[in-house]
């Protein structure tokens, strides 16, 4: 657009750290190629080019008027950030991994916080169904009440399978080495994913015979 010799570009006048599209607003400009920063000339805020030839400076009146004609004119771009984004089957290795990790450091609560905080989470081993988090925990806690009964664990040949966006089964097996024994099974367990996450909403644990 030209308007008493001068030529505006794109662009509008402000701070120039918080634009987010490119600000040309020039008096007279003859060579224009690749841009490759900001920078300020008196009342003029415009992008410094490679090759830039004759630029002078605005008055403030035609500074004001390029300013608004600006602003009507140019559509406002948003370049929004790209964000990374973690797979179903990531998050869910994700909280076996401290699951085990709190294990082995003796802390049962952390390697509950692998379960949904409800009444419906189900666990079942020896044949026994116990139901709700808090439940669960008192029975881990009973059982492996000291570091030598929690022994050192290791999950292995995990298998996920997503049932949906919101749901999967996990197929594999654990084992613990003791100072006595080390036992083994599997393990089948139901993740859902909720608002704090993919959690264990049920757990079917099996032990192998103990070894002779």
């Amino acid at each position: 657009m030209q308007k008493r010799g001068c030529t505006v570009l794109s662009g509008w006048i402000g701070d120039a750290s918080g634009f987010m599209v490119p600000v040309n607003v020039f008096p007279s400009v003859k060579t224009i190629l690749h841009c490759s920063g900001w920078m300020w000339q008196r009342l003029v805020v415009y992008r410094q080019f490679v090759k830039l030839q004759v630029i002078r400076p605005l008055s403030p009146g035609m500074l004001r008027a390029a300013a608004i004609i600006c602003w009507i004119l140019m559509p406002i771009s948003v370049f929004a950030v790209p964000t990374e984004t973690v797979s179903p089957i990531a998050e869910i290795q994700s909280v076996i991994r401290a699951q085990q990790d709190a294990w082995n450091h003796g802390d049962i609560d952390g390697f509950m916080n692998g379960y949904a905080r409800s009444p419906s989470t189900v666990f079942v081993a020896e044949a026994t169904i116990t139901r709700g988090w808090e439940t669960v925990r008192d029975r881990y806690r009973q059982k492996y009440s000291d570091r030598g009964k929690m022994g050192t664990l290791t999950f292995s040949e995990i298998e996920i399978t997503l049932l949906s966006p919101d749901s999967a089964v996990v197929l594999g097996r654990w084992n613990l080495e003791r100072a006595k024994d080390r036992p083994h099974g599997s393990f089948t367990l139901i993740f859902k994913r909720l608002s704090e996450g993919w959690r264990i909403v049920h757990d079917h644990t099996s032990a192998a015979p103990p070894t002779k």
